[in-house]
């Protein structure tokens, strides 16, 4: 099964925004994945630093990305992320967006991000490795 999925990934590309939203100003997570998501063969665009909601939802809609990663630190998650997917709604792009969260998420907090439209929450400390795997297993098809 390994294999077929390795052969369907190199036949179509996967295309991701990492985006930093709001005030927060750690970006080296999002660095990291950033990075990862190259090595495992993904297309990555970085939004930088310090993004309002609006300018990530402009970004993921011209880029035509299939994957959403906010990476959030400073708490804002349930004010920006809402932003975020209402704004894919409104450019009709939130139906073919897988959107995860990365950061510090409190678990209380992540059952309500999935009801939204958050297909996972990713902590500290989790696998490169399962994030990817995450990502491959669950990024919209658009052939």
């Amino acid at each position: 099964m390994s294999a077929d999925t390795d052969r369907g990934q190199q036949q179509r590309n996967i295309r991701c925004l990492i985006a930093k939203v709001g005030l927060d100003g750690h970006d080296r997570g999002a660095h990291v994945i950033a990075r990862a998501f190259r090595d495992a063969g993904f297309e990555v665009v970085y939004s930088g630093l310090h993004r309002a909601p609006d300018e990530i939802v402009q970004a993921a809609v011209q880029e035509d990305v299939d994957v959403l990663g906010i990476s959030i630190l400073s708490g804002a998650h349930n004010t920006l992320v809402p932003k975020i997917i209402d704004g894919l709604k409104e450019y009709g792009a939130f139906e073919d967006t897988l959107i995860l969260v990365g950061g510090i998420v409190p678990d209380e907090d992540r059952a309500e991000l999935k009801e939204m439209g958050v297909s996972e929450v990713f902590g500290p400390g989790t696998p490169m490795k399962e994030t990817i795997e995450f990502v491959r297993q669950n990024a919209p098809d658009r052939d």
